[in-house]
């Protein structure tokens, strides 16, 4: 085991809440804790992007940008970072260049420390614009790497896409188990392999969804992993992450020991404790280990928010039917990683078969549109029948999607019009169109 303390990235305000409470935490509720959490030591703090944007203007008529601007005036020691899609940036589809250029230095202007830039397919061309617009503005890349298994996807190829990235100019390099079903032994192998091969530093992220997260977290830092991503206990476990407690107390007295005091992560547990009581109704049912991952490969994240969808249509005695058929979707579509948005995409796609009794009787456009490569490259061969049935003769497309998407963003500026008073207004049509408009409307009408 290294001898360097073991670092924490604390994930509570983005992927803890997303995998827990359907991202409808308020900003409200995070405030009063900053402070505290400041002085933990934690490596980061990653409080924005993944579906914090989405649900601030869907569901709780918040300003995203502002809560990166609230965050920033109390957190002035520890980092902030957002997960970006990448060329999809917070959104469902790619977006033109000057697009992504723009809310990068917009995000960074707001106040945001660490871009951690993923692509759902680990295609890196999808992830170039983002990392050159986040060294542009002076800000710190990570690039994240999503750890799945399936007959295509090896640490060999995990290690050829972290040395690429680290070409790209990244500062860190991360690997997701976004669903929380690799092995301890697979991640201390695929760690090490990683240390090995690039000179950047290498992060470790899992779900405790399989019920080996906090194991894998012991043998990633034995194989010399930097930081792992935690939570304090009361937003920990079940589909989110292993408890922040366990693992300082896990490294206590080893050479990875974390130095940080558990004084103040009870005070901050408390906090969330009582926090976490306010939105008993987005609680996901998912509370103990579902082995079942293995075969399914549903991230945390999605777990909660695919139970939530299935309830209001009625459709949640089927739930196994449709965990059973998204394997099945994710072979014919050549194993994508389930990170958004193809765990979405892939998530409708098995859910719509399940329901008409029939597969792929109907495609919504986002199926159609990534079997014709507008997402990217798939990593493995596409089912040609299933492609046949979604798009017919159309030829796919081999190229990196954002090369066929004309500049955008003045476009989108005269669309949304007067409604839109700055450029974040901007931004935030270009990325939901369908919703920002009331967004906007009921944010100027309460000025």
């Amino acid at each position: 085991m290294s001898s360097n303390p073991l670092r924490l990235a604390s994930v509570e305000f983005r992927d803890g809440q997303q995998s827990l409470l359907a991202t409808r935490m308020r900003t409200a509720d995070m405030l009063p804790i900053l402070e505290t959490m400041d002085r933990v030591g934690y490596d980061c703090m990653e409080m924005w992007g993944g579906a914090t944007f989405d649900a601030c203007i869907r569901f709780l008529g918040e300003d995203p940008w502002e809560r990166v601007r609230q965050f920033k005036k109390r957190v002035v020691k520890t980092p902030l970072r957002m997960l970006l899609r990448g060329q999809n940036l917070l959104g469902y589809r790619q977006y033109a260049d000057d697009v992504v250029e723009r809310f990068v230095l917009a995000s960074a202007k707001a106040g945001i420390d660490i871009f951690l830039i993923f692509d759902g397919l680990n295609d890196p061309r999808n992830c170039k614009a983002a990392i050159e617009a986040v060294l542009r503005a002076g800000k710190r890349p990570d690039a994240n790497i999503l750890y799945t298994l399936s007959p295509v996807h090896s640490i060999e190829s995990y290690v050829a896409l972290a040395q690429e990235y680290e070409r790209m100019g990244v500062h860190a390099v991360h690997l997701e188990d976004m669903a929380g079903m690799v092995s301890p032994r697979a991640v201390h192998e695929a760690v090490r392999a990683l240390k090995d091969a690039v000179s950047v530093p290498v992060h470790f992220h899992s779900h405790c969804t399989g019920g080996m997260a906090d194991i894998s977290y012991w043998e990633a830092a034995r194989a010399g992993a930097d930081v792992v991503d935690v939570d304090v206990a009361s937003l920990a476990l079940g589909t989110s992450h292993p408890p922040a407690e366990s693992i300082v107390a896990s490294m206590k007295r080893t050479p990875r020991d974390t130095g940080i005091d558990m004084d103040l992560l009870a005070k901050i547990n408390a906090h969330f404790l009582e926090v976490r009581s306010r939105y008993k109704e987005y609680e996901s049912s998912f509370t103990g280990v579902d082995i079942g991952v293995l075969r399914h490969q549903i991230p945390g994240g999605m777990l909660s928010n695919l139970e939530s969808q299935l309830k209001q249509m009625g459709m949640l005695d089927r739930i196994a039917e449709v965990f059973e058929e998204v394997a099945v979707v994710r072979r014919d579509f050549g194993y994508p990683p389930l990170g958004t948005p193809f765990s979405q995409i892939v998530g409708v796609q098995a859910t719509l078969n399940v329901m008409h009794g029939e597969r792929y009787k109907s495609f919504p456009r986002e199926s159609r549109d990534y079997l014709a490569g507008r997402y990217g490259k798939a990593p493995g061969a596409i089912d040609p029948e299933v492609r046949r049935k979604a798009i017919g003769g159309e030829e796919a497309i081999t190229c990196r999607p954002a090369d066929l998407i004309e500049p955008e963003y003045e476009t989108m500026k005269e669309e949304v019009g007067d409604l839109a008073r700055t450029e974040e207004d901007v931004l935030t049509y270009a990325l939901f169109p369908a919703i920002a408009r009331d967004y906007l409307k009921k944010k100027y009408a309460a000025a």
